[in-house]
């Protein structure tokens, strides 16, 4: 699937089994807090922070992919293009960062 794709396939189930979109606002607290779900899971699992009980059933590749759905919904109601925006992202950060990391001592 294409981010293009992915944008439209979340659209239609937005508008069909969702009924509609959260606000903006409401959408950004959602993606925070799924992001932090991610966090939590990472401390635990390649972090120092261990397992509780309750963390028996995580699911990391569940919870990124609620991130990317939250996402998505942001960026089909801002209009924004995501695949145009990483393209975008990607050539800014090919120019800016040509020889930053390459000559990083910390990354060698």
């Amino acid at each position: 699937m294409t981010i293009k794709e992915a944008q439209e396939v979340v659209d239609k189930w937005i508008n069909t089994t969702g009924v509609r979109y959260f606000n903006e606002l409401t959408n950004t607290a959602i993606l925070m807090e799924e992001v932090g779900e991610v966090a939590r899971i990472m401390a635990r699992k390649y972090g120092e922070q261990s397992f509780k009980k309750s963390d028996e059933s995580v699911n990391l590749p569940d919870e990124m992919a609620d991130v990317l759905f939250v996402l998505i919904c942001l960026a089909n109601q801002t209009g924004i293009d995501l695949t145009e925006a990483l393209e975008k992202n990607l050539e800014k950060k090919s120019i800016r960062d040509k020889d930053r990391h390459k000559n990083n001592e910390k990354l060698k």
